[in-house]
């Protein structure tokens, strides 16, 4: 079986995830490394609205699959995602907030914050 530039960063991603989340003893890496350890099929995909409705101002929240674009975001919220449609980087760009990979947060310090995980 052949793959792809897709999985071989998935790959990475889910050793980088495990590593630090054993090295560090955190069920939230570990927790992200597992949801996206599933087939493709059965990832999460969350609409903006969804994202919307349960976060508030401020918030950082992990969608372990695909970001889509439905609804709209009316407060700043730093979401950090394995992918993003190109309408919901747009409606994020334009509320203010921040997009970013999952693996550009496990690069940050998260011991202190509040991370929640949607979807």
């Amino acid at each position: 079986m052949k793959t792809g530039p897709i999985n071989e960063e998935l790959k990475q991603l889910l050793t980088e995830l495990n590593q630090r989340g054993h090295k560090d003893n955190s069920p939230l890496l570990l927790r992200i490394a597992s949801d996206l350890n599933r087939p493709s099929r059965n990832r999460r995909e969350v609409n903006l609205s969804r994202i919307n409705r349960y976060t508030k101002a401020g918030d950082t929240v992990v969608v372990p699959g695909k970001v889509l674009a439905s609804g709209d975001l009316d407060h700043t919220v730093t979401i950090a995602a394995w992918r993003f449609s190109q309408q919901a980087l747009d409606k994020i760009a334009k509320s203010k907030s921040k997009a970013m990979q999952i693996s550009e947060l496990v690069k940050e310090k998260i011991e202190n914050k509040k991370i929640m995980i949607v979807g």
